[in-house]
């Protein structure tokens, strides 16, 4: 089935800002900035059954900034793995949706993660793995901008290239942005793309990673780089808090902050008039 990227993206968003908003508060901006992404690869790049949920072979995608789980949420939902009504159950009691990723209560989610820098070294595990089983399976991770000030980030980055792990291709949110100031602020991690291209890696660089035809192209671009030997690295330029201008306004401060229903609704309705 072939679906409007575009329109899903919108309904990806509006579908994050409607489950976080219900609960009141949330990883607001992080979850976002990586909706192009999400939705270019549930509902165009992996090969996935939402009816067969652990299917032997499938494509995967371990989101390592676990903390974006509700934006994970709201792409499998819409990709039909649950009912979207369980996205209102989000972080609550007896939910299957906790506010970060776990592969052991929700259908479609391959890792577990949420302390950062563990999921990308898991990525690696699964991509060795495929390669030895021999499934033919494209393992797709997202690492944070600020994630990437951890060591282990580069530890598995050696790992990857020394074992030539090319059916891995990685994404950096590169939204500038972590929960205390901005990432130069904290530790900078410039010049990206020469570090990654450093370590090993392919390395794509996208100018804008929240529209979807230049992440549509990238992904593309990088499955071009399976039998080369070497991993690659799609480094997305985002905007931390994407679609929502009062949101993006608050800088690092809607890395995790409140947001009442009705802003959300408000939300959800300036998106929805973009449609027409």
């Amino acid at each position: 089935m072939d679906y409007d990227l575009k329109q899903m993206s919108r309904d990806v968003r509006c579908d994050t800002l409607l489950c976080i908003g219900h609960l009141g508060v949330g990883h607001v901006g992080g979850c976002l900035s990586i909706v192009e992404l999400l939705t270019a690869l549930y509902f165009k790049h992996m090969r996935i059954d939402p009816k067969d949920p652990k299917k032997a072979g499938r494509d995967r995608f371990v989101c390592s900034k676990g903390h974006a789980g509700p934006a994970v949420y709201a792409a499998l939902a819409n990709r039909g793995y649950f009912d979207k009504a369980e996205l209102l159950t989000l972080n609550q009691g007896g939910t299957n949706l906790p506010s970060h990723c776990d592969m052991n209560r929700t259908p479609g989610v391959d890792m577990t993660t949420g302390s950062l820098g563990q999921g990308f070294g898991c990525a690696m595990g699964a991509a060795l793995g495929s390669r030895l089983s021999g499934d033919g399976a494209i393992i797709y991770t997202l690492i944070g901008d600020g994630e990437s000030q951890e060591g282990q980030i580069w530890e598995a980055a050696m790992f990857a290239a020394a074992k030539k792990l090319d059916n891995l291709i990685a994404f950096t949110d590169y939204n500038k942005l972590q929960i205390d100031n901005t990432v130069e602020a904290v530790c900078g991690i410039a010049p990206l793309a020469e570090k990654w291209a450093a370590f090993g890696w392919n390395v794509i660089d996208v100018e804008d990673g929240n529209d979807i035809e230049q992440v549509d192209a990238a992904i593309e671009h990088a499955k071009e780089g399976i039998g080369s030997g070497k991993p690659t690295m799609v480094i997305l330029n985002t905007l931390k808090g994407c679609g929502v201008p009062w949101i993006v306004d608050l800088g690092p401060g809607n890395h995790n902050c409140n947001l009442t229903e009705q802003q959300a609704q408000d939300a959800i309705r300036a998106i929805r008039e973009e449609e027409v």
